[in-house]
């Protein structure tokens, strides 16, 4: 045998064992086109959660409050081995958080994946998920911000419903549980998001960043994805970034001046088909207006600069983000965005029965 003979042998024996490895793990390796959707169980009264820490330390404070929200609920709750663990700006290694993670998603006396905080390192874990136990596991996952990572990825690979809602660490005030209820125990078919309005005077004491705004008018539906905008951008590049395509696209953030917001804006539009989305729900942007007097735009220029020209309809100042008043939204469910009016509507369910 030649040289050159013995180096395509080799070259195509090693086609044939990328390509047999590609088949055995493509279903779990690709985004989520086509994959059925499945809806976890709605959550019961008295039903027992997993209470993890996914991304950052938690302090003491902040899991004995989340452990006392819970109990309030009226829900059991059972601590991950490595929810107290601390490794630098990290709960826990790498291979503790997902070990916490398959944990609460393979034992059946669990019910739901609660969150306590996030923080960041959830992107860290997702190439090493085991995405066929999830799928064999179903049940609903609960976080936002940095957890937007997970529910990203959890969706894409599997079908499966899960919760952009409070850590379980956050503050609940009436309408948050309310929405939370509505969404993920009761089980509604239809739930309507509205945005805060000043009142005709002009009177209301909202702060700017909480009052809602038409930025494009029109109604569309399609189905929901998003999550917190840093964490969108930061995926960028990778396996994990949904399509955008004829989506509604909720998206939020927090401590961002505008041309942050802009800049991470900027490379969605430029890198992703975010253009195509049908329609974008714009949360609120808690603490992004901008600092200081150096020349700028406002957080409400920005936005209508990035936004306001792509032709679908964009609205500000729904109720989800980083306040304290953050209703739960569910990813792959239908809605529909009504701009004129700020509202977000689901359109069908996101859990099945019990």
């Amino acid at each position: 045998m030649s040289d050159m003979q013995r180096r395509q042998f080799i070259y195509s024996g090693a086609l044939v064992a990328l390509a047999a490895r590609y088949r055995f793990t493509r279903p779990f390796m690709e985004k989520n086109t086509d994959r059925k959707l499945v809806r976890p169980r709605r959550l019961r009264p008295g039903a027992t959660v997993a209470l993890i820490a996914p991304s950052s330390p938690a302090s003491v404070e902040k899991i004995e409050k989340a452990l006392s929200n819970l109990a309030q609920m009226g829900y059991k709750v059972v601590e991950g081995k490595f929810l107290r663990a601390r490794n630098g700006y990290l709960a826990g290694s790498d291979a503790d958080r997902i070990a916490d993670l398959h944990w609460a998603f393979s034992d059946p006396a669990i019910e739901a994946v609660w969150c306590v905080r996030g923080g960041y390192g959830a992107a860290r874990l997702l190439p090493s998920l085991d995405y066929h136990l999830i799928a064999q596991n179903p049940k609903p996952l609960i976080g936002y911000s940095d957890i937007t990572a997970l529910h990203l990825a959890i969706h894409q690979r599997t079908g499966l419903v899960t919760f952009h809602g409070p850590v379980a660490g956050a503050e609940f005030p009436a309408e948050t549980l309310t929405h939370l209820q509505s969404v993920l125990v009761n089980g509604h078919s239809r739930y309507t998001l509205t945005g805060a309005r000043q009142d005709a005077t002009g009177a209301a004491t909202l702060a700017d960043e909480f009052v809602s705004e038409t930025l494009t008018p029109g109604k569309a539906s399609g189905v929901l994805t998003g999550g917190n905008l840093s964490l969108l951008a930061s995926l960028v590049g990778t396996p994990y970034l949904p399509d955008f395509s004829e989506k509604i696209v909720f998206i939020e953030d927090i401590g961002e001046v505008p041309y942050r917001l802009d800049r991470m804006l900027t490379q969605l539009l430029q890198t992703t088909n975010l253009k195509k989305a049908a329609g974008i729900a714009l949360g609120v942007f808690a603490d992004c207006n901008p600092k200081g007097d150096s020349p700028t735009f406002t957080l409400r220029e920005m936005l209508r600069d990035r936004l306001a020209g792509l032709g679908i309809p964009v609205a500000y100042g729904l109720p989800f983000g980083h306040t304290d008043l953050n209703a739960t939204i569910p990813y792959g469910i239908k809605a529909e965005l009504d701009a004129d009016a700020v509202t977000l509507t689901f359109l069908e369910k996101a859990v099945g029965e019990w």
